[in-house]
């Protein structure tokens, strides 16, 4: 688990110690951009925000004044457009992962009709750019209604709108067995799931590296906390908080760049061949710059997450999504009771209204 920097804040005229991370995540645990968008927005204005450990219970305090760059996750991005210019304002960059699944025969999730969500995806590139947007289709869950072929052809009619909007496409096959609460709900509910067999994930994996290309997607395919090992169909080990892209975006930042400890470099003059000679594993940038690769999996993550540190902030049981599959929510019941209690005090200090007692 990441160590950031502390700073002094004051909360209710008490000197109060927050973390102040560099970089944030916003969030694993439940969609901000989707429902608390306007709360985010405040709280980085306020300075700070509250934030419960999961695993521990502790309450602690998040400064935002060292934040150089957010990487939002999403089903449903669109309530961060207006909000765009703020971030600009402040000098810090984003990029935003968005889960942009086909499940609405199937209702598995609660979300705007997926004509709007992909022109939310246009919308955002527009204002963010190309590699600033992430694709996931996550998780690839089998039913007895979803085969490896029907998944294919959810990820074909996605694709071939987001043809020349983004650069890569994440995916995980759904892991139900790994958990339990999972397991629960989708029995609860009547969802008839399958597990995935070697032999399927290799199947779609083949099947989805030939349609990247023969559709000329030429998307960059990566899995999410994946430990099968695909990259013989070129589909690598992804980082959803990737150094790298945050390099890309991010490198005439000088403090970021410090902080990550990332070396801007100018490309060298042109030998007498006509060619500028580059170590191997240089990566490029506008301007005539390149860099190499300083990412880091933070240590705090499971085993397959290859995500550098960041700080989350979001909270369990609190997104009304409501998605069948869903991992952060024990319950829809408990997701909406903090849903509502959040809409009772929707600029409080947490996510969901609660009073923190220092």
């Amino acid at each position: 688990m990441a160590t950031w920097n502390h700073t002094d804040i004051i909360v209710n005229g008490q000197t109060m110690k927050a973390q102040a991370p560099v970089i944030v995540s916003a969030s694993r645990s439940t969609d901000i951009p989707a429902f608390y968008a306007d709360w985010f927005f405040d709280r980085l204005e306020k300075g700070y925000s509250a934030w419960t450990n999961p695993f521990n219970g502790v309450k602690s305090y998040i400064s935002y004044a060292n934040t150089r760059f957010i990487v939002f996750w999403s089903k449903n991005p669109r309530p961060l457009l207006p909000y765009l210019h703020i971030l600009k304002e402040r000098d810090i960059k984003c990029y935003i992962q968005y889960t942009l699944n086909d499940y609405e025969q199937e209702k598995l999730e609660k979300v705007p009709p997926l004509e709007y969500r992909i022109e939310t995806f246009k919308q955002l590139v527009e204002k963010l750019g190309k590699g600033a947007v992430v694709w996931r289709f996550d998780p690839m869950i089998l039913t007895d209604e979803i085969s490896v072929d029907s998944l294919l052809q959810k990820v074909q009619n996605i694709g071939d709108q987001l043809k020349g909007y983004t650069e890569k496409l994440v995916f995980s096959y759904a892991d139900i067995a790994m958990y339990k609460k999972v397991k629960h709900n989708l029995d609860v509910n009547g969802i008839h799931y399958h597990e995935w067999e070697t032999e399927q994930m290799e199947e779609f994996a083949e099947k989805l590296s030939v349609m990247n290309q023969e559709r000329g997607w030429h998307y960059q395919l990566a899995t999410c906390g994946e430990k099968i090992d695909i990259d013989k169909y070129g589909i690598q080990h992804n980082r959803c908080v990737d150094g790298d892209l945050i390099t890309r975006l991010a490198w005439s930042d000088n403090k970021l760049m410090d902080f990550m400890k990332v070396r801007i470099e100018k490309v060298p003059s042109p030998n007498l061949f006509g060619d500028a000679q580059l170590p191997g594993n240089a990566i490029l940038l506008p301007g005539n710059h390149y860099f190499i690769s300083t990412h880091k999996k933070d240590p705090g993550q499971r085993q397959f997450c290859e995500c550098m540190a960041s700080k989350d902030l979001g909270e369990y049981n609190t997104c009304p999504h409501l998605c069948e599959y869903c991992y952060a929510n024990t319950s829809k019941e408990s997701a909406l009771q903090n849903w509502n209690k959040h809409k009772e005090n929707p600029f409080g200090e947490t996510i969901t209204g609660k009073i923190i007692n220092p």
